[in-house]
């Protein structure tokens, strides 16, 4: 499909797009022709993301004998990325400053617009747009306030009932609202359940009650009706520590477990911690008033944490192994995995410098098979991949940032492109699961 082109026909480069519009987990076929055999020519992309800020990537191609570019064939011959990837464009976007380094939209009902521009060394240009969405046209967004819950449910379209899947975010809190509504663009029943650092809420994780999350689970099975009683749990960081844990907890409620770059063990308030309730060392969750052993309660084997003032290490995830030292702390804080009743999938990237979710991921798997848990058990662990695995054809350069509740600065590991490769494999990994479960 010929977008626009700004030139006379003859000499005007043609940029094509297809689709033009579709879901963000929707790869696109993005073409320039009508250029000279051996040209060079430079494609741009920029999106306008939260707050306003702009994300841009720039790469330069060699045309082929036939004066065509092909992103899904040809690696760019310089620029933001180095290699054959149809949607390179978008994952090797940078910000264009440091006040909006959000890789999503404010509104997830609204699509993000990326504008395409070719140019060639001449001068002549060709210009387009894509859409990449978050919901399809008919799925239902609805903010939940019930219960003392703070959520957002989103339902597809189609007669129900569906399957519902509880998602949690990591230790920046809010509400993942992107995710929640591409689970339901696929069909899935989406309830993303903000559990602190949202309004009504506490602005920090620390004595985060199990019980919260325990009415969430109650309210979705009674409100939402699930297609064959289904209620998953998927969460990301400390949302996959807590979804282990909610697993664990109440097996009853949770029919299965979505882990992306999980804590095996319960961990201290960390970098999302109230400093006025232990920071760093804080309890983080606490069943019937009273707080779980955590891994940094009196540990035996470390006396320091990464975000103690100094400079953080490039690889801060050395202190969880110096934690695992003290071992009979490590049993009392590990998660009773065992006792979850149903499929577990664990995600995880090897280069994690946040805190080794490979390892943990490991851990889990191999506690479930000691245990010969009698459900399906799958880990997906990238090469080149760190702590932030996201969706599909987002930016993936933020190797390091300052954390959102904390404001200390800390490096999430992995490359550009292996984090890319494992924001697809990881989605993909996870709408096959779910398939294969509940046979959507």
């Amino acid at each position: 499909m010929t977008i626009s082109h700004t030139a006379s026909p003859v000499s005007a480069p043609i940029l094509s797009i297809t689709p033009v519009d579709g879901l963000i987990d929707v790869p696109r076929r993005i073409v320039v022709s009508g250029l000279m055999p051996d040209e060079l020519v430079a494609l741009s992309a920029r999106t306008q993301r939260t707050g306003g800020a702009f994300w841009d990537s720039q790469a330069t191609f060699m045309a082929d004998a036939q004066g065509i570019v092909d992103l899904t064939r040809d690696a760019p011959v310089g620029g933001d990325y180095a290699e054959i990837s149809a949607m390179g464009l978008l994952w090797s976007q940078h910000p264009s400053d440091a006040t909006g380094l959000e890789v999503f939209a404010d509104d997830v009902m609204q699509p993000l617009t990326t504008s395409l521009t070719v140019e060639t060394a001449d001068g002549r240009r060709a210009e387009g747009e894509l859409a990449q969405r978050f919901a399809v046209p008919g799925v239902a967004r609805r903010e939940i306030r019930e219960e003392g819950l703070v959520g957002t449910l989103f339902t597809p379209t189609g007669p129900g009932p569906y399957p519902v899947v509880m998602v949690l975010n990591g230790s920046g809190g809010g509400i993942n609202e992107a995710r929640g509504a591409l689970y339901a663009s696929h069909g899935y029943q989406a309830f993303a359940l903000g559990y602190f650092k949202v309004p009504g809420l506490s602005p920090y994780i620390t004595e985060t009650p199990l019980e919260y999350c325990e009415t969430g689970l109650h309210w979705a099975r009674r409100e939402l009706r699930p297609r064959n009683d289904f209620v998953a749990v998927s969460g990301q960081s400390r949302g996959g520590e807590l979804a282990l844990l909610l697993g664990a907890t109440f097996p009853d409620l949770v029919s299965a477990v979505i882990a992306y770059v999980p804590g095996a063990m319960v961990h201290g308030a960390q970098g999302a911690g109230d400093p006025a309730r232990g920071g760093w060392q804080g309890a983080t969750w606490t069943k019937g008033g009273v707080a779980l052993p955590h891994l940094w309660q009196n540990n035996s084997a470390v006396h320091w944490h990464p975000w103690a003032g100094d400079a953080p290490p490039d690889r801060h995830h050395s202190v969880f192994f110096e934690g695992l030292k003290d071992r009979p702390l490590a049993d009392r804080a590990r998660i009773p995995v065992e006792q979850i009743a149903g499929p577990v999938l664990l995600i995880s990237g090897r280069d994690d410098r946040a805190w080794p979710s490979s390892l943990y991921s490991r851990m889990v798997v191999s506690a479930l098979h000691r245990q010969k848990h009698p459900y399906l058990v799958r880990h997906l662990d990238f090469d080149d991949a760190g702590h932030s695995i996201n969706l599909p054809f987002v930016p993936t350069t933020q190797l390091s940032r300052a954390h959102p509740v904390s404001k200390v600065p800390f490096t999430t590991g992995g490359t550009v492109s292996g984090n890319a490769k494992a924001d697809l494999g990881s989605w993909h990994g996870v709408l096959a699961f779910l398939h294969e479960i509940t046979g959507r």
